[in-house]
């Protein structure tokens, strides 16, 4: 009998300390969830990929961030709470990497994917000259993010990967902006070999003029030619953006019929984001890359369907709207063009009516509105005007 009870004694003792593990493994994830939601909410444009794993010799900390904030931040609450850990988080960039923590796209239009491969999802694209934040390479790949802060993949050979100082001379150099939907660069000023193809708002070094050519680098070191009538220097097209809402206007019609490609940004195609996203951009203007993010940008203008109240320029979101048990939920967005008209990627760009009478009444779209943001011409930290930012020319 007295060794039946040293057992049950031992039993309940074992099982004490399982519960207390259990409420220390809780505890602990429990920390790393709170930091994540208050450093990384959006997994899109924020690396807090950090988990606690426990051994016999206690918990370590595994994964990794680009937000050293985020990891001081959960280090200092573990401290306070008394949790003994190991630390094995990687903060980015990494070490192999070797210094070189910029790039700059080098072709007309970069796909980035959602993992390091081709046969994954197109997440978003970037236009040539757009500079690029590195984190880290994993094969033929590397992590990036854009100034939308977009996270993703890209292959090496569609970017040029940087030192911040090379960065910073490739920024002193005088650039021009292509300005026509597509077109490409040639080999010579009456050669028809072609260096490569472009699209509107690639950004280029220039080298040198003549009467009707741009003589340009790319950021690989290829050089070409290209039409004036095709692109401008970028200084004069900053200055001389016309800053209208017309203008807004004018560049989704030059747009017409480009068709619709999800996680596309240029004018090759483009998904619904991606051609709020390019509108603004030939307007000097660069939008957050997804309906969801786009919706929280700009002041609130309407939603409750008085389309009246909007103007040209404004986006319209559609969507699930919340209920008791369910967060509302944006999935599309177009552009207000006036005379009771929507501009946006669906199929292909095409323009919608509000007017049930009218001939492209598009009841689905107005049947799923949820609401009315303007941006134009709004300061707001989600929206990065070109002409206050030093983004490719210092």
């Amino acid at each position: 009998m007295r060794f039946s009870h040293k057992v049950l004694v031992l039993l309940m003792l074992l099982n004490l300390g399982c519960q207390e593990n259990l409420r220390d493994e809780k505890d602990i994830q429990g920390y790393i969830e709170e930091i994540r939601k208050t450093f990384a909410p959006d997994k899109r444009v924020a690396l807090f990929r950090v988990e606690g794993v426990q051994n016999t010799r206690g918990w370590i900390l595994k994964g990794e961030s680009n937000l050293p904030d985020a990891v001081g931040a959960l280090k200092e609450k573990l401290k306070k709470a008394n949790v003994v850990y190991t630390d094995s988080i990687q903060i980015l960039p990494g070490e192999s990497l070797e210094g070189k923590h910029n790039a700059v796209v080098n072709i007309s239009v970069a796909n980035l994917r959602s993992e390091p491969k081709h046969s994954a999802e197109l997440a978003t694209q970037a236009t040539l000259g757009t500079p690029l934040k590195v984190w880290k390479k994993e094969g033929g790949w590397y992590y990036i993010q854009t100034p939308d802060k977009y996270l993703s993949w890209v292959n090496a050979g569609e970017i040029t990967v940087m030192t911040d100082a090379e960065l910073a001379s490739w920024m002193n150099f005088k650039k021009i902006i292509y300005t026509n939907t597509y077109g490409h660069a040639f080999s010579g000023i009456q050669a028809q070999i072609r260096v490569s193809d472009l699209v509107a708002g690639n950004i280029l070094e220039t080298t040198g003029e003549g009467m009707d050519f741009f003589q340009v680098r790319f950021p690989d070191g290829r050089e070409g030619f290209i039409k004036k009538d095709e692109a401008k220097p970028y200084d004069i097209w900053l200055h001389e953006l016309d800053g209208t809402r017309e203008s807004l206007v004018e560049t989704a019609k030059t747009l017409m019929g480009v068709p619709y490609l999800w996680g596309g940004t240029s004018t090759k195609g483009m998904d619904c984001s991606g051609f709020t996203k390019t509108i603004y951009f030939l307007n000097g203007v660069i939008l957050p890359r997804d309906a969801s993010q786009q919706v929280h940008a700009g002041i609130s203008v309407d939603s409750v369907r008085s389309f009246d109240q909007l103007q040209k320029g404004d986006l319209l979101f559609f969507g699930k709207k919340a209920t008791d048990s369910t967060a509302e939920k944006v999935v599309h967005v177009g552009m207000w063009i006036g005379n009771n008209e929507f501009i946006h990627a669906s199929d292909r760009v095409r323009i919608g009516s509000m007017d049930k009478d009218a001939d492209n009444f598009d009841e689905y779209n107005i049947n799923r509105y949820l609401r009315t943001k303007r941006v134009f011409k709004e300061r707001d930290d989600l929206l990065i005007d070109l002409v206050q930012t030093a983004l490719f020319k210092d």
